[in-house]
């Protein structure tokens, strides 16, 4: 039996949670907050045209920027109220219903092992189911293209400690290239309280270390 996320749960006991959570971010744009940190931050990553795979996609506010910067997306969400979002707001890109954890299943069979790059934003890790963590991340390994890399971007104090996410990785197919505080490429530091973290699927997933790159 599959193992629900924390954010089902949470549409489970509100069901106007999902609703609520688009209001949230139509709300701060129209105030003209600044909604696109994340995406600069993958676009500077990749070359033009590359295929982006948005992990925990919601209603496509990372996923839609990078493909109006002119990248391939493919946005995976298991909350089917945020995918119908994002699928009105930008019908150019490729929008699935889908639980992360049984990654690369929901992807056509043609997109599999090809992503030049996954972005994790928007504290989606913490949503996670946590018996799920590990698989995410091989998900992500299996969607990615060799050389590939993952931006994985979540807060401290919501139930995933840092410490814990790093030795997931460790466990994981994927290699800890880069680990910064901030969207805004701020070093990390023990006491932060946000991590970016830039995962890498090795050229030739044979030869991988496992082992895990020094923070400070």
């Amino acid at each position: 039996m599959r193992e629900p996320s924390l954010w089902e749960l949470q549409v489970q006991k509100n069901p106007g949670h999902s609703r609520w959570y688009i209001q949230r971010f139509e709300t701060m744009r129209s105030s003209g907050a600044d909604l696109h940190g994340e995406a600069r931050f993958v676009d500077a990553m990749l070359s033009r045209g590359s295929r982006v795979l948005d992990a925990g996609a919601g209603t496509g506010r990372v996923g839609g920027e990078l493909a109006a910067r002119g990248h391939e997306v493919t946005g995976v969400d298991v909350d089917p109220v945020l995918v119908e979002q994002a699928r009105a707001d930008h019908p150019a890109s490729t929008w699935i219903a889908g639980d992360l954890a049984e990654l690369p299943d929901p992807l056509p069979p043609e997109r599999r092992g090809t992503f030049d790059a996954v972005v994790c934003a928007g504290n989606v890790m913490t949503f996670l189911a946590p018996g799920t963590r590990r698989a995410v991340l091989r998900g992500f390994a299996e969607a990615l293209a060799p050389g590939g890399r993952a931006a994985v971007g979540f807060g401290a104090g919501r139930g995933y400690p840092f410490e814990e996410f790093f030795d997931d990785v460790a466990a994981s197919p994927l290699e800890l290239g880069l680990a910064l505080s901030a969207w805004d490429l701020r070093p990390f530091a023990e006491d932060a309280d946000f991590l970016v973290a830039i995962l890498e699927k090795p050229e030739n997933p044979a030869n991988a270390s496992g082992t895990r790159t020094s923070l400070l």
